[in-house]
Parts: structure tokens; sequence; C-alpha cells
């Protein structure tokens, strides 16, 4: 039998993202401005009140997450002009994503609360993941692993263009 070899996967069932970064990674990664930090930490735009970041642990290559920049778990939180904006990045990044990857379609969602799936749950965040006809096979079913064809750093060289344009 073959075996197909995903150590990255590891780092997300082993790490908690708070302690390795020394608190909640969606409030110090846009603080850490400048390019080679967006870089590191794969921050593809930002507006006024969120951000857009990938996801290190992707479903799907372009999976990316669309934060608000205030720390909060609770969604009615969210002033009206900040939910206004978090959503006005959720849909430029839908055009991006698919500008980039042309996918038949997108899972757009956020999973509020530890019992609903949230990895990160102290933080609000939107998973925007493009998906194509036939994206899911048998490999997460049997052997609980997921294959992508893109690595991180290509998608984020592929989106960063695109979020740079100006919009209008």
């Amino acid at each position: 039998m073959k075996q197909l070899w995903a150590p990255w996967r590891l780092e997300a069932i082993k790490t908690d993202p708070a302690v390795e970064h020394g608190g909640c990674i969606f409030c110090l990664f846009p603080a850490e401005q400048g390019s080679d930090a967006d870089r590191k930490n794969l921050v593809l735009a930002r507006s006024a009140h969120s951000f857009v970041i990938l996801n290190r642990f992707p479903y799907n290559n372009g999976h990316l997450m669309v934060v608000p920049r205030r720390h909060t778990a609770e969604f009615t939180a969210l002033p009206p002009a900040e939910l206004i904006d978090l959503h006005q990045l959720l849909q430029r990044s839908v055009a991006v994503v698919t500008e980039g990857y042309q996918p038949g379609g997108f899972n757009i969602g956020m999973n509020v609360g530890k019992v609903a799936g949230a990895g990160i749950a102290d933080h609000l965040h939107y998973h925007l993941v493009p998906r194509w006809h036939g994206d899911t096979n048998f490999m997460p079913l049997l052997s609980e692993t997921k294959v992508l064809v893109e690595h991180l750093v290509a998608s984020y060289e592929r989106l960063r263009p695109l979020f740079d344009r100006p919009t209008g």
C-alpha cells in the first residue's frame, strides 16, 4: 500500500495557535505590518475593520479566512460599520478567488463557538473555501488526508497581486 506524506497536518492537530504565537493570531498577524510579515503570516489584504488571511491548514487551495479586527467571539458584538466592512471584504474575496482559481462554487461559513467547530473560538472569522466538481474523493474518508496541488506560498503569490489591485 502506498502512503501519502502530509506532515503539515500534524501541526494543525498538535498545536494551539494562541499558545504557539503568544496570543490570538487574528490579533497578532495583522498588527505585524510590512510585506515580509504579510508573506510570513499569509495576510492577503486589509480593510478598515477586517483582513484576509490564507488558511494555513486548508481544505482546498485558495481556502482563506476573512476576519474582523475586533477580538470577539460574539457575532452580535460587531457594530454595523464593522459588519458591513467584513461582508464587503468577504464579497471582494469571492471575486478575487474566482479570478485566481475559477472554482465552480464556494463554501462560505462561520463556526461560532467551540461546540460549532471553531478552531479559534475566541475570534470570529469566515471561511471561504473554493470548490470544484469532483474535488472530494476517497482520500479524506479513508486516510484522513486531503491532497492539495498548490503550496501555500504559491497560493499567496497567486492571490496577493489580485487583492493589491485598486477596487472600484
